[in-house]
């Protein structure tokens, strides 16, 4: 074994041991970064954390462990509240739980774990891998975590950002291109402690923040006619209650009241506000939803789910109101949530979950033309998918998402979830509208700003405005495909200048 670090010089500083622990560290301090902590800056610092010590690991393998030992802090820490859902809610063991929970979590691991492995792989100069290759390969890695096995984005650094001057990129670059900016400013503050290239990398960072404060000042889409007002419902069910048969009267009374309290023209109820299929709701009932509505001159979203003749079931909303009634079906669905992969139907008997196989919509859905805006709907965490999202785009003025995050309990998952929707505003210059269960319930304008926001885990009507917006962002136009593009770019070059300088003479 080579004791020198591949590229450095320097001789190994931690053993294999010490370094997992301090990439594990690294890893779970950079979740204080996301909301609700906010320290945007944080995982700049420690993603040059990591960088060091994949800079002094002397083989891919050790590079290896020290990408899975983060990932495994990023994940554990980050997104534990898997086990409450699985637990708490889904009545599966806690011993079950926490071992499902824990082998999520080192799925996920094993992404910063290839990025380690084959940045180490390549022999190119300290600066080459800092600055472009690692960036590159860190992107594809968090790419590929947002559809194998049908995606989980969460935690992906760009979100870390939604608060930062770098913010203004997202609608150049989408989230992942933010990644890519953290990577390389991590790069760049690891260049200020060597000796050589300080004023060069000085001058990076200025260029890549200042670039950013820039960027705020361009207006990428246009107020589209006059703000409309909005009513978004919280009705704050406890999860365990919701699907309750004999509190379905009080629950329906409780919308049926928020409805009547708003004189908004757009009204939207969160996902599964209406616990029972539609086909077994009194029309009597949807008659009075709609004339309630009509009664403001506006319309009503509202989440229920749909069953069709044959027997296949949706996620959906429904329309009610001055327009015509209109329905969009969840096209994203969650593994184990809402469909059982094949071959894992035994998963049933352990979680008791209701309505946990869903059929999925379609995926090239129209806006709903309500309250004068092409309203793009999306439900639950189809949000955490900037690709689908701008499916219907720029065609839409208005992004609504419906959500019940009650399955998470009070953990970190509902405020990721806020400052996810936040990079969806910020990507495509729409607002995003946010009607959910038990919280973040908000109004987001087209910059990623919470314009208003109801506490956690109350019950009550967010009342505001929002304006519709035409136009379009470059992600918009172009999706993730130039940031990916340009990640298979450079680890494709880096890797042909391997081969050529093997190849012999």
């Amino acid at each position: 074994m080579n004791p020198v670090a591949a590229g450095s010089g320097n001789p190994v500083v931690l053993g294999p041991a010490p370094a997992a622990l301090a990439a594990f560290l690294l890893g779970a301090a950079t979740v204080l970064g996301f909301a609700p902590f906010g320290l945007a800056p944080l995982p700049i610092f420690t993603a040059a954390g990591l960088l060091w010590l994949w800079q002094e690991a002397s083989t891919p393998r050790r590079a290896a462990a020290s990408g899975f030992a983060f990932g495994m802090g990023l994940f554990l820490a980050g997104v534990s509240w898997v086990y409450v859902s699985l637990h708490y809610y889904g009545a599966m063991p806690a011993p079950l739980a926490a071992i499902a929970t824990l082998l999520f979590c080192a799925l996920l691991a094993l992404f910063p774990c290839a990025t380690g492995y084959l940045q180490a792989r390549l022999r190119v100069s300290i600066a080459t891998r800092q600055l472009l290759l690692i960036p590159a390969l860190w992107t594809l890695g968090e790419w590929l975590r947002d559809w194998v096995f049908t995606g989980f984005p969460w935690l992906a650094f760009g979100y870390s950002q939604a608060g930062s001057p770098l913010r203004a990129y997202a609608a150049l670059t989408g989230v992942f291109g933010l990644s890519w900016l953290v990577w390389l400013c991590a790069g760049l503050l690891l260049a200020l402690a060597r000796a050589r290239g300080r004023t060069a990398a000085l001058a990076g960072l200025a260029l890549v923040f200042g670039t950013g404060y820039g960027l705020k000042r361009i207006e990428w889409t246009q107020a589209l006619g006059a703000p409309i007002t909005v009513s978004l419902a919280q009705g704050n069910i406890p999860q365990e209650l919701k699907w309750d048969s004999a509190r379905f009267a009080a629950t329906v009374q409780l919308y049926q009241r928020m409805i009547q309290g708003s004189a908004a023209q757009l009204t939207v109820l969160p996902e599964t506000a209406i616990p029972r299929f539609l086909d077994l709701l009194d029309p009597e009932l949807l008659r009075t939803l709609a004339r309630t509505a009509r009664s403001h001159g506006g319309d009503l979203i509202m989440g229920l789910p749909v069953r069709d003749a044959s027997g296949r079931y949706y996620n959906s909303v429904l329309s009610l109101g001055l327009s015509p009634t209109q329905r969009y079906d969840k096209f994203h669905l969650v593994p184990f949530g809402e469909f059982i992969p094949p071959g894992f139907g035994w998963v049933l008997s352990i979680l008791q979950i209701p309505l946990s196989d869903f059929s999925r919509g379609g995926g090239a859905q129209a806006p709903l033309a309500l309250a004068g805006q092409k309203i793009a709907v999306n439900i639950c965490y189809e949000d955490a998918f900037g690709e689908e999202i701008i499916r219907a785009l720029p065609e839409a003025t208005l992004l609504v998402n419906v959500s019940n995050v009650a399955w998470f309990g009070d953990s970190l998952a509902p405020h990721q979830h806020l400052q996810i929707a936040q990079l969806r505003a910020l990507e495509t210059g729409r607002s995003m509208l946010r009607a959910t269960n038990t919280g973040m319930t908000a109004i987001i304008d087209h910059r990623g700003n919470i314009a208003a926001s109801l506490p956690p885990f109350t019950q009550g009507a967010l009342i505001g405005t929002a304006q519709g917006r035409s136009g379009a962002t470059p992600y918009v136009r172009w999706g993730n495909a130039p940031v990916i593009a340009l990640a298979l770019l450079v680890w494709g070059l880096l890797m042909l200048r391997r081969r050529k300088a093997a190849a012999p003479v």
